[in-house]
């Protein structure tokens, strides 16, 4: 087990990453956190996380990689923030074994997949991939899944951590994982989900919030109080908990709606007469600025909300 404040070992292509795996996979369970860098305290939630899970005798791998195929035309590919160094520090400080940062080209050695005519072989998220995000961004499960998918054969991991915020790429990975019949070393894969990380104000923490200015990052925290107010109506029904939601809304200034839905922990669609204790899920999705935001929270329909919830 790494110790943590000691740097982690880094490896560049397959073959490093396999040499620094080697005499792990015989010592406890394997746990991957695969990011995109820009490792910040909600990443850190997410290794601590991984490291409770595979335990004083397990391993811990964080993979660091902007995959350009899970980004759209005009998206922000080119300024995504890339930090190696100081997501170095914060993998030290947690006690990371080992961070996989590979290049562009040892990920796709045949070149980006740049469409249907590609030769590359990408993995179809199915029908799920086209709602909520899917439906303004199309093709960017593919790119998620695609890339999951290598990171999987590449580590070959016990279990791998992924942060409840990115609440539809959870359900389509565990779904992956469950369809495709991916194992670990001792039994399937195991894909944990891990509670959102929050400012003290309720703003879900990610990378891209360090593209909003002051103003900006006031607006912002409307995204978590609508899903708090859906949350607290959600005790009367379906359509309350949405037009609580969407009063919070319509008070806001500087935010640019794309979605905010409430719908089943799968994504599959709900009606009001949803009988009560119905589990459901709330997500949201706005820009403020030129800066894209996303959201959820869990709720019960027809149940008052437990304290703490997030």
């Amino acid at each position: 087990m790494a110790v943590a404040g000691r740097t982690p070992a880094v490896a560049r292509t397959r073959a490093e990453l396999a040499e620094a795996l080697g005499p792990r996979r015989s010592q406890g369970s394997l746990a991957l956190v695969p990011t995109m860098g820009a490792l910040h305290e909600g990443h850190a939630s997410l290794v601590r996380v991984a490291r409770g899970r595979a335990g004083d005798d397990g391993a811990v791998v964080v993979s660091i990689f902007v995959n350009p195929l899970q980004f759209g035309p005009g998206e922000d590919l080119d300024r995504y923030p890339r930090t190696f160094d100081a997501d170095l520090e914060v993998c030290a400080r947690e006690g990371v074994d080992v961070v996989f940062a590979p290049t562009v080209a040892e990920m796709y050695p045949g070149g980006v997949p740049t469409g249907e005519d590609s030769p590359a072989v990408t993995l179809d998220p199915g029908p799920l991939a086209g709602v909520l995000e899917g439906r303004t961004r199309p093709g960017h499960f593919r790119g998620v899944l695609t890339v999951v998918a290598k990171l999987f054969g590449l580590v070959r991991p016990d279990l791998a951590v992924f942060g409840e915020k990115d609440y539809q790429q959870l359900v389509l990975i565990r779904r992956m994982a469950e369809d495709l019949c991916l194992s670990g070393s001792v039994g399937p894969l195991e894909v944990v989900g891990a509670p959102t990380d929050r400012e003290p104000d309720g703003l879900a923490r990610s990378s891209r919030n360090r593209y909003l200015d002051e103003e900006q990052r006031l607006q912002a925290t409307v995204l978590h109080r609508v899903l708090v107010a859906a949350r607290r109506d959600a005790v009367y029904g379906l359509e309350r908990a949405l037009g609580a939601g969407r009063a919070e809304l319509r008070a806001a200034q500087g935010v640019d709606l794309d979605y905010f839905e409430v719908r089943a922990p799968d994504l599959g669609e709900l009606t009001d007469d949803a009988p009560p204790g119905t589990p459901a899920r709330a997500l949201i999705a706005a820009r403020v600025g030129s800066t894209r935001l996303i959201d959820n929270t869990a709720l019960t329909l027809g149940v008052p909300p437990t304290e703490g919830s997030s």
